[in-house]
């Protein structure tokens, strides 16, 4: 035996071992096949071509590759494009290529499921990431910039798509709240770079529109969910808006009363103190969300959900951090997921030319509005002309909270087997997802070399004696050779 593992010891010294990009392309093929081993042992034919497990498997994997590939896509000078769009053109083209739609079948009910939950993932994240400091802090000029805009491009894409897309006003309203939302998953990084090079940050730009965009998309998403109730209640309007305003209440309340118990249990001397919270986070979060749709009461789950997410981070101050890079791994597995199956709901032999550029006219409309209300609201802040430009140009981008909540009005009607609610619910995701093609894109490559050119950089120079000298200059070379 010994001689045997001297053989082995002297066998494994002498063989060379792969390193680097090899060693992880093997480990990753290994780890895929492993899984999928894995799954087949356990499912059967459910895990093989057309049945419904092989089609998640086959999204999961292009949603992350087409991520991974298009963030290596880089242009000099430029920054980086958003990884999610690679995710959602990944589910577009399984969707629409011939014979590989037969083999990636995707049962409707299982894609609803998964988006809710990542849904479930998205809400508790922004509870968590809300700042009271932060609030109190920036206090007027945050609430402006985080409902101004909001309200107004929502009001604006009610009308216009009422008459243009002839959609009933509580769906025009429905519309407006998931078009109106800015996207954290774009806005976030590229403040975090423009904040790590020193670009506004002694005006505290970076962190006002961080903190506002919380507030924006917890606004929207009152908002949708309110409408919801709404355009699938039955009765009289009156009491459709009453509905609705109930399902408010009861989404707070609840969410009040879960956040209490959050903040009480677990005790802080118990073990896997972090592990249990996170449980107990995602377990209500995902119940509120699926219980409420299972009641019919779908706007008060994802009010129940940001409420005792925020409620619970209050109660474990600096602590709430661990488990919030808990749920941003979470995030990770469910990214490529809600993204690859949102556009592997759209099929484009079924869209019309008409409905894809009235939506167009209606998502610009709303743009324009929005960048309006935003430099003009931010006027008095303090700001000069080239910063509110910015925070303008900023305010733009929406990919997250629109492949959130998007589908969710389709997914309603589906359940209910409206037609005419359905093809409602299609009109609404189709905009939700030319939204996310045109403005992440575009906003993260206007934040990228605006930044640079419009904002001021604030740089320690020298630090003599305890006290600290800076300099303000414009350099937008250093910042785009970073990226």
């Amino acid at each position: 035996m010994s001689s045997c593992c001297a053989c082995f010891v002297s066998l494994r010294e002498k063989c060379p071992r792969p390193h680097g990009l090899i060693n992880l392309l093997i480990t990753k093929a290994c780890m895929l096949a492993l899984l999928f081993g894995v799954l087949w042992a356990v499912t059967g034919n459910e895990c093989l071509p057309g049945g419904k497990v092989f089609g998640i498997i086959i999204i999961f994997i292009s949603a992350v590759l087409g991520g991974r590939l298009l963030g290596l896509v880089r242009l000099p000078r430029l920054p980086p494009v958003p990884p999610l769009l690679g995710m959602l053109l990944a589910g577009l083209v399984l969707r629409n290529v011939p014979y590989v739609t037969d083999a990636v079948y995707v049962d409707a009910a299982w894609s609803a499921a998964l988006r809710n939950m990542a849904l479930s993932i998205i809400l508790a994240r922004a509870g968590l990431g809300l700042d009271p400091a932060a609030l109190r802090r920036l206090k007027a000029v945050c609430v402006r910039v985080a409902v101004g805009p909001c309200v107004l491009e929502a009001c604006l894409v009610a009308v216009v798509s009422h008459f243009l897309l002839k959609l009933p006003w509580a769906w025009g309203f429905m519309l407006g709240f998931v078009l109106a939302a800015v996207s954290p998953a774009v806005v976030v990084p590229s403040m975090l770079l423009l904040q790590k090079e020193g670009y506004g940050t002694e005006k505290g730009i970076p962190t006002l529109l961080m903190a506002a965009g919380s507030f924006d998309d917890i606004l929207a998403i009152t908002g949708f969910s309110t409408c919801l109730g709404v355009a699938f209640s039955t009765g009289t309007t009156w009491m459709n808006v009453l509905k609705g305003l109930l399902e408010v209440v009861g989404g707070i309340v609840s969410g009040l009363v879960v956040g209490v118990f959050l903040c009480l249990f677990p005790s802080v001397d118990q073990e896997d103190l972090v592990m249990t919270r996170t449980f107990f986070l995602l377990a209500f979060s995902i119940f509120s969300v699926f219980f409420t749709h299972v009641i019919g009461s779908s706007g008060a789950g994802g009010l129940c959900t940001l409420v005792l997410a925020f409620l619970a981070a209050v109660g474990w101050g600096t602590d709430k951090a661990a488990v919030a890079a808990m749920l941003a791994r979470c995030w990770d597995v469910f990214q490529p997921l809600l993204f690859g199956l949102i556009g592997a709901e759209m099929t484009i032999a079924t869209l019309s030319i008409s409905t894809v550029g009235l939506g167009i006219a209606v998502i610009s409309l709303g743009l324009l509005v929005r960048l309006l209300a935003t430099f003009v609201l931010v006027h008095c802040a303090g700001f000069v002309l080239k910063e509110r430009l910015f925070i303008a140009i900023a305010w733009l981008p929406k990919a997250t909270v629109q492949a959130a909540i998007g589908s969710k009005a389709l997914d309603t009607a589906r359940d209910e087997g409206d037609e005419a609610k359905i093809q409602f619910g299609l009109d609404v995701l189709t905009l939700a997802v030319l939204a996310i093609l045109i403005t992440a894109p575009i906003g993260a490559l206007g934040i990228g070399l605006a930044g640079p050119r419009l904002l001021t950089r604030h740089v320690k120079a020298s630090e003599t004696g305890g006290g600290v000298t800076s300099q303000s200059v414009q350099d937008p070379v250093t910042f785009e050779s970073r990226l």
